[in-house]
């Protein structure tokens, strides 16, 4: 149904401009122009009651007096207006619409969130197609559609680019730099607030265009994340790269929360975590997205990461080094007998032992000369990727010699390309020293290699290709994922779990025993204890662990208990138990006297290990993630923790594990391990699970610390604090 909505909205069949003005310079007139020059195919009608004509054509009063019924409309009218129009229109047959008024939702006033709602009810009622509000119009090139005000676009071509942005001036302006890099765009969808169509409805149109091979999307805020997420998988599955520009990335707007892993957790973390296996590829900069749009149009799938190359300058060598050393892309020797060869071809003395050895300027050799020093590097059994250093030159050239150079330099270029490239084979890139501006000399001469990626600067380049790799080992993941369906018993507990939260308004805390039963029925190992209700219980308890014990506080409202004085270790005998008991009620009462203990937890001491903290957090934006780091004391202290998706594969808890410097700690450090590196992992993959399945529930889950105990050993979950509430989606 919402393939069909934005058919609609991107296909019209006539056009009638609400809020029409005479001003040349203004939006109406310049969306007018536009439609007129890109040969619209249909008629389009100005509207204004104070106009008889305008822009040289016929003003009409309203829509009633239209010749025919408008199939869009363009809407710059008051915002209070806007929901009556939408009626109005959709009653007399209208389909679709772009409202391009501000002092909605975006103004963050009462008023305008008031407004935003009943615009929405009326886009609900009416089922016409809406991009915006706070928009500045779309672009879609088969239709010959520009209802942007803008006419620094020179042509509408359908591309292999679709792009969807809730920024209406940076959207177009990365589509521009597209086309001047000679990337034709088919759409340019200025979203705005979507209070109709959402990001996720455009996706799913653009996966079903045989022309589209890439989507781009500049999104401020995620709506409706699962929609959005289920979007970009199937973009995915089809072999369609989503390229996301997200911003509001700063920590701004987290919710306070009552565990660690919420406190943590930053948006731009939490969206990476969940978007990446999803299929996103998120950039930073504008400049980022073009360099990576780049490189997966013209560029074949890398089959590994190791990258070789050639350079001419010492400098730009440097450069290249430290960038893929920062960006983890790898740059092994060349093999013994790429190294002889380039000997060989170069007639150097010293055998060639880096990839990103210069040797000359190659394209002031001779054509053959330069092919077979290429195609040795190429060719070399280590090497997946290889970049080249050259610039696209700017024009022909000023003299002969120049000339002669520009010549040289596309032959070389172009022999490459038909010569070693082609979509099975292996990716090439040209890297330039500094990023520069395509000429329309430039623009056509890049056409004649058309399986080139065409990089800006060393650090941009290999920022992309780092980005590019990623994203190819996450589409081979999904490949070889499977679901897993829950126990019967798992699926019980998540949904009485799941009633408790449904007649309160906000989040809650389980007491420690509720929250590490919840875990440790997804697999998560616990350690020996026992839940006493007076003192003589915890005797017992005691007695039958063995000791020294440690004593712990339980009530739900205890949620950092050691600052409450709530937790006594190596406990050894029964007296010892009686008195702990004591101390912790004394402690708590003195810490807080509105909280009543439930009791307390009796478990056996804990044996030497590293503790490490797993977590879940529901994102107010994205849902629920799943945290890893450093835990116990060093969790507040370095908060050295990274973030990854519900239902993680174990490679993909492996990989999470090694983001962080303590995954490192994992496998021994100054005398210390190693330590059970797969209990780790296997915890991890649980809480995964726990996420995926209860997540809507969880508001946030701390496993602080988890104990991982020397190789082969395994891990227990020491303490658990889960903080459950109504599910929350994102508007």
């Amino acid at each position: 149904m919402s393939n069909d909505k934005v058919a609609t909205l991107l296909n019209p069949t006539s056009v009638a401009i609400l809020g029409a003005r005479e001003n040349p310079s203004g939006w109406t007139a310049r969306i007018f122009a536009n439609l007129i020059r890109f040969k619209f195919d249909g008629p389009v009608y100005p509207v204004n009651p104070n106009h008889e004509r305008i822009w040289g054509v016929e003003c009409f009063p309203d829509l009633r007096s239209l010749p025919t019924v408008p199939d869009h409309l363009v809407v710059m009218r008051a915002a209070a207006s806007v929901p009556g129009i939408l009626r109005e229109a959709a009653a007399m047959g209208t389909r679709s619409a772009t409202l391009y008024a501000t002092g909605f939702s975006e103004a963050g006033s009462d008023a305008g969130r008031a407004l935003e709602a009943e615009l929405r009810e009326a886009i609900d009622d009416t089922g016409l197609a809406i991009s915006g509000p706070n928009c500045l119009g779309n672009l879609s090139a088969r239709a010959r559609v520009l209802t942007l005000p803008d006419d620094r676009v020179q042509e509408l071509v359908p591309g292999p680019v679709a792009m969807v942005g809730q920024s209406g001036t940076t959207t177009p302006s990365i589509a521009r730099t597209l086309m001047d890099r000679g990337i034709d765009v088919s759409y340019v969808i200025t979203s705005g607030n979507e209070a109709g169509l959402i990001t996720a409805d455009y996706i799913r149109y653009f996966v079903t265009d045989p022309g589209v091979r890439l989507i781009f999307c500049l999104v401020e805020a995620v709506r409706r994340a699962e929609d959005f997420l289920a979007a970009c998988r199937v973009a995915r599955d089809a072999g369609k790269p989503v390229v996301v520009l997200k911003m509001g990335v700063s920590e701004g707007g987290r919710r306070a929360a009552l565990s660690h892993t919420g406190s943590l957790a930053g948006r731009v973390e939490a969206f990476d975590a969940v978007a990446g296996p999803a299929g996103v590829i998120r950039v930073e900069s504008a400049d980022g997205a073009v360099n990576v749009i780049d490189m997966l149009l013209h560029a074949s799938e890398p089959r590994g990461e190791n990258v070789g190359g050639l350079v001419y300058s010492g400098g730009v060598r440097g450069l290249a080094e430290d960038a893929a050393d920062r960006h983890r892309v790898p740059l092994p020797e060349f093999a013994p007998e790429t190294r002889a060869r380039l000997r060989e071809l170069l007639g150097q003395a010293q055998p060639i032992s880096n990839p990103l050895d210069g040797n000359g300027y190659l394209t002031n050799r001779p054509l053959d000369e330069a092919l077979k020093v290429v195609e040795a590097v190429y060719n070399d059994p280590g090497v997946d990727m290889v970049v080249f250093q050259e610039d696209l030159p700017p024009h022909e050239g000023a003299n002969d010699a120049n000339r002669r150079r520009t010549a040289r330099v596309l032959a070389t270029m172009e022999a490459i390309d038909k010569r070693l490239l082609g979509a099975d084979r292996k990716p090439f890139a040209l890297v330039s020293p500094a990023s520069y501006d395509l000429t329309e000399f430039s623009r056509a001469a890049r056409s004649r290699f058309p399986h080139m990626a065409c990089l800006n600067e060393p650090e941009r380049a290999f920022r992309a290709i780092r980005a590019v790799m990623d994203y190819r080992r996450r589409c081979r993941e999904a490949e070889g994922a499977t679901a897993q369906a829950p126990a019967a018993d798992v699926a019980a507990r998540v949904e009485v779990l799941r009633k408790r939260t449904v007649n309160t308004d906000a989040p809650f805390p389980l007491n420690e025993p509720e929250s590490k039963a919840l875990v440790g029925a997804f697999g998560i190992p616990l350690i020996e204890e026992g839940l006493a209700r007076d003192e003589k219980e915890a005797q017992e308890i005691a007695k039958r662990i063995g000791y020294p014990v440690v004593v712990k506080g339980v009530a739900a409202d205890l949620t950092h208990k050691s600052d409450a004085g709530a937790v006594q270790v190596n406990v050894g005998d029964a007296v010892d138990v009686q008195q702990a008991c004591r101390d912790i009620a004394h402690n708590v009462a003195a810490h807080d006297p509105d909280i009543r203990l439930d009791g307390w937890l009796v478990a056996r001491m804990a044996p030497p290990g590293l503790e490490l903290v797993l977590g879940i957090q529901r994102d107010p934006e994205m849902g629920p993630v799943v945290m890893f780091g450093a835990g116990g004391v060093w969790l507040e202290l370095v908060k050295d923790v990274a973030f990854g998706a519900p239902g993680m594969t174990r490679d993909g808890a492996a990989r999470l594990i090694d983001s962080t410097r303590a995954g490192r700690l994992l496998d021994g450090y100054r005398g210390q391990g190693p330590y059970d590196r797969d209990a780790a992992i296997d915890a991890l993959v649980a809480l995964g699970r726990l996420a995926a399945e209860a997540g809507d529930v969880i508001e946030s889950l701390d496993v602080n610390p988890f104990l991982v105990l020397p190789k082969g050993s395994g891990g227990l979950a020491l303490d658990a604090l889960a903080v459950v509430g109504p599910g929350a989606v994102s508007p």
